[in-house]
C-alpha cells in the first residue's frame, strides 16, 4: 500500500509518501512541500496549491491519501486557510477516485511516538528513526506529512485496526513493539527521496 500523507496549509503544504503494510518495514517514497506566496490573492494560491498537489498525485500514484483532520484553533484566519487547503486536497484525490482518510493530530502523535501530546521535534525524531534517515525531513511540515502516512499504514488502511503500542526509546519515544519499520527511500523534487539503501537523502 502506498500512502500519501498531507499536512494541509496555504503557505506550506506538507506532503510525504511511504509504502508498506502493517507489521512490515516501510519505504520512504518522497517528502516535501508545496508553497504559495502569502501575498498572492487567495484564488491564485488555491489554484497553485491544486497544481502542486496534482503533480504529486501524478508522480507518486498513491493508493490512498491521508489528510490531517482540521481541529479547532483560536486563530480563525489560520483555520480558514487550513480548511481551504484541505478542501483542495480532498477534491484532487476524489477527482482521481482515490480514497481519503482523515486523522487527528493527537491520533498521529500517539501512533508515531506513543504520546498524544508529542511536539514537532519528537515527531521529526521518530519519523527519522523509523525511515532511517540521516536527519529529520525539513521543513517540519514534510515530517508531519510522513507521520500521517505512517500512521495510516499502521492502522491497516481506512477503518483499520489501531497501531501497535510504542516501545520505550530514549526520551520516552519509540517504535511499535515488534520492531520499527525499517525502510529504504524513494523519488521526487522538493523532497527527501531515494530508492536505494544509501543513508543520504535530498531535501526538496
Amino acid at each position: 500500500m502506498r500512502v500519501l500523507g498531507v499536512d494541509p496549509g496555504l503557505t506550506r503544504c506538507g506532503l510525504g509518501a511511504v509504502e508498506g503494510r502493517p507489521g512490515s518495514p516501510l519505504t520512504l517514497v518522497r517528502a516535501g512541500v508545496v508553497r504559495t506566496p502569502a501575498g498572492d490573492d487567495i484564488g491564485a494560491r488555491l489554484v497553485a496549491l491544486e497544481a502542486g498537489v496534482e503533480r504529486w498525485l501524478e508522480e507518486i500514484r498513491p493508493d490512498v491519501v491521508a489528510v490531517e483532520r482540521l481541529f479547532a484553533q483560536v486563530n480563525i484566519r489560520t483555520v480558514m486557510g487550513v480548511a481551504q487547503a484541505s478542501g483542495v486536497i480532498i477534491a484532487c484525490a476524489a477527482r482521481r477516485g482515490l480514497p481519503v482518510a482523515l486523522h487527528t493530530p493527537s491520533e498521529v502523535k500517539a501512533a508515531i511516538t506513543g504520546y498524544g501530546n508529542a511536539d514537532k521535534r519528537q515527531i521529526g525524531a521518530m519519523v527519522t528513526r523509523l525511515l532511517r534517515l540521516d536527519a529529520p525531513p525539513r521543513p517540519a511540515d514534510a515530517a508531519d506529512a510522513l507521520a500521517l502516512a505512517i500512521c495510516h499504514v499502521w492502522r491497516g488502511g481506512a477503518g483499520g485496526a489501531p497501531p501497535p503500542p510504542a516501545a520505550t526509546a530514549p526520551g520516552g519515544l519509540g517504535p511499535p513493539a515488534g520492531g520499527a519499520p525499517g525502510p529504504s527511500p524513494g523519488p521526487g523534487a522538493g523532497a527527501v527521496t531515494g530508492r536505494t539503501p544509501s543513508s543520504r537523502r535530498a531535501v526538496e
